[in-house]
């Protein structure tokens, strides 16, 4: 009987992820316990920042809450952080949980309408690169003046929907009922050779959507939080924080734009896939069987959420309220004025972003135990000791690298911080404080794409439900965003090293 049990909790530990990967996580918890009481916390905490990217890596076996949650559950029974200091993190960062709570799930409401939009984009471009270009400067325009999580919630909504659309049919399902389409079981062998193109094309289409989402959100005040805090420590309005970013983001905006053309045209890094014949044959089909069969009521819904989406766009843009408020409104004014009126309908829209915000509050769990144990203090005042012609293009680098493994928004904090003070005391002029500002800024926003931590848009579409469906792991999001890497990464630091 005790056996039984045993070989039960084996079982149910981690569920169906592989014996070797359970394995691996027990193993952490054992070492993370030796290490700190023999090593020291600073290696404690650097070797559990490394197990958190681990599980952000495999979350194909196993979504990342649970061992990363585990690991966590361990850090603070540890005393490598407090919950205190847990919840200061969550405080300071709860605009981006209350985005994900609410805005997530108004863009859900919004489906049908991205679905007609975006399958006239897909249907109406044949040329994959043109296709490619007009999605990541749509992303780039869009994540300057709204918010790059809204962004990426949008693109993931529009390839849901799309590959649902063709699974459906493909299975022998009808695609506007609700059925399983995560699962090849049904499907007809012959095909899964045009399935499997067609998630070659929408990761493709996903990783330049994301990878603009960055481009265009270093470009101003409102495009990541950082931004704002930046110019907020350094007075800059709007259009004042515009040009002085201009020399290092708009040169790297036309580069990036040019990059995914060129990706498109020589099909390297797992780009340049072309959309199948039959699967386009079969989006046609159900956009021309859609139109024919249209009733006023779903007419009148369309409708209600063009409108919904204008009055997103203009919140937005002025930034009438935190975005998450703003998304409730979309919330209540697709859903009275659509018929959606029972728990039930309005319960499914937030199962996409819940489990990610979870995974976010882990996240910041990991943040603290960075700055409860001082990890990145060493590199700051490497950095800071440096002659100043030399501090621009390393602190560009620095950001670069501590942001594709901790949050980009935490990362500035501390840099501003440091320099702002070292700025007070006297130790540089003011010009040389505003170069330093900016290679803060375009540090933590453009060389942190090469990871998926390292972009809170890029980590959602590692783990939002479009991701397994196309088969997007982690390796293969940092081997798709390596050609952005390197040359948003060189030139960005040509151009706060040498144009600014």
């Amino acid at each position: 009987m005790s056996g039984s049990i045993a070989q039960a909790f084996a079982h149910n530990f981690l569920g169906q992820s592989p014996r070797w990967y359970k394995a691996t996580i027990v193993g952490f918890l054992i070492l993370n316990a030796v290490v700190l009481f023999t090593i020291g916390p600073v290696a404690a905490g650097w070797l559990l920042v490394i197990e958190f990217i681990f599980t952000l890596a495999m979350a194909l076996k196993c979504y990342p809450l649970m061992p990363g949650g585990l690991l966590l559950i361990e850090a603070l029974l540890l005393k490598m952080t407090t919950p205190q200091a847990l919840y200061d993190e969550l405080l300071h960062n709860f605009p981006v949980i209350l985005l994900l709570m609410f805005m997530v799930a108004g863009i859900y409401f919004m489906k049908d309408l991205l679905l007609f939009l975006f399958s006239r984009l897909l249907l109406g471009v044949r040329s994959k690169a043109i296709l490619a270009l007009m999605f990541c400067f749509l992303s780039a325009f869009l994540s300057a003046f709204l918010d790059a999580l809204t962004v990426t919630a949008v693109i993931i909504s529009a390839a849901v929907g799309f590959y649902s659309v063709y699974h459906r049919v493909a299975s022998g399902n009808d695609p506007r009922k609700d059925s399983e389409f995560g699962d090849d079981e049904h499907l007809p062998s012959r095909h899964h050779e045009d399935l499997n193109q067609f998630r070659a094309f929408l990761r493709s289409l996903l990783m330049h959507g994301a990878v603009g989402t960055a481009l265009g959100g270093v470009c101003t005040l409102v495009g990541e939080p950082q931004n704002l805090l930046i110019g907020h420590e350094m007075g800059w309005h709007f259009g004042e924080f515009f040009q002085k970013v201009a020399p290092v983001s708009l040169p790297v905006l036309a580069a990036g734009l040019v990059t995914c053309v060129l990706l498109e045209k020589l099909r390297w890094f797992g780009y340049g896939t072309l959309l199948p014949d039959n699967v386009r044959a079969v989006l046609a089909d159900y956009a021309a069987e859609d139109n024919a069969k249209r009733t006023p009521r779903q007419t009148a819904a369309l409708l209600v959420q063009g409108a919904a989406a204008l009055i997103l766009i203009g919140c937005l843009a002025f930034h009438l309220a935190e975005v998450g408020l703003i998304g409730l409104m979309v919330i209540v004014l697709i859903t009275a004025f659509t018929g959606i009126t029972d728990e039930h309908r309005l319960g499914s829209a937030f199962k996409d972003a819940m489990p990610f915000t979870a995974l976010l509050v882990v996240f910041f769990a990991v943040v603290a135990v960075i700055h409860d144990q001082h990890l990145f203090v060493p590199l700051i005042d490497w950095v800071l000791a440096l002659p100043m012609d030399q501090q621009p293009g390393m602190l560009f680098i620095a950001n670069g690298l501590l942001s594709a493994i901790s949050d980009n928004v935490f990362v500035a904090t501390i840099y501003i911080t440091e320099v702002k003070q070292a700025f007070l005391a006297g130790h540089m002029t003011r010009e040389h404080f505003e170069t330093l500002a900016i290679a803060i800024n375009t540090g933590t926003n453009l060389p942190s794409v090469a990871t998926p931590n390292g972009q809170a848009a890029f980590l959602f579409l590692l783990t939002s439900a479009i991701a397994p469906l196309v088969r997007l792991s982690y390796g293969r999001m940092v081997w798709m965003a390596v050609p952005y890497t390197v040359v948003m990464g060189l030139l960005g630091w040509y151009a706060v090293s040498y144009w600014l």
